[in-house]
């Protein structure tokens, strides 16, 4: 039986196809996820929040696991001059979510725009969190697109480094 919480109710009112994967209670990185999910850690995305430089309400960045949000591109998809990335604990406190369960789909109707990078479209489905610890989703990227509102663009770059 998969985990039911706001944003699986949700996609069942809309009739979205997904998948649910139970995964350890704790904070996983995408590439821990993947590994867990043996799955390609680049379909498994992360939701990382994002500052404007002028006050308004942060957006929503969501990047491959294998890498990190490029500020100037994000910037530049926004139409601002410069964003900048929270700490995990401020990202917390705008979300009012737990790092590590950070999803796009429980913070619908919460005003934030949403940016999907472009490498999605490449993949049937990718892995998202499903808005807590312990609840990974596999959906198509137009069906997250289409329920945040959300627009492609190429906001990341590859991870220099893996965790």
């Amino acid at each position: 039986m998969s985990p039911v919480n706001n944003v699986t109710r949700l996609l069942d009112t809309k009739k979205v196809k997904y998948t649910a994967f139970e995964t350890p209670a704790e904070k996983l990185g995408a590439l821990e996820t993947a590994r867990i999910l043996m799955i390609p850690p680049e379909q498994v995305f992360k939701t990382i929040v994002v500052l404007r430089a002028k006050p308004g309400k942060p957006v929503l960045a969501v990047i491959p696991g294998t890498g990190q949000v490029d500020l100037k591109l994000t910037a530049s998809a926004l139409g601002e001059k410069k964003v900048s990335l929270p700490t995990e604990k401020e990202a917390e406190g705008l979300t009012g979510l737990q790092a590590g369960g950070i999803s796009p789909l429980a913070l619908i109707n919460k005003g934030f725009q949403v940016l999907i990078d472009s490498s999605a479209q490449q993949f049937a489905q990718i892995h998202i969190s499903g808005g807590q610890r312990g609840l990974n989703l596999a959906l198509a990227p137009q069906d997250l697109a289409e329920l945040t509102r959300a627009r492609f663009a190429p906001i990341s770059a590859l991870l220099t480094t893996l965790e």
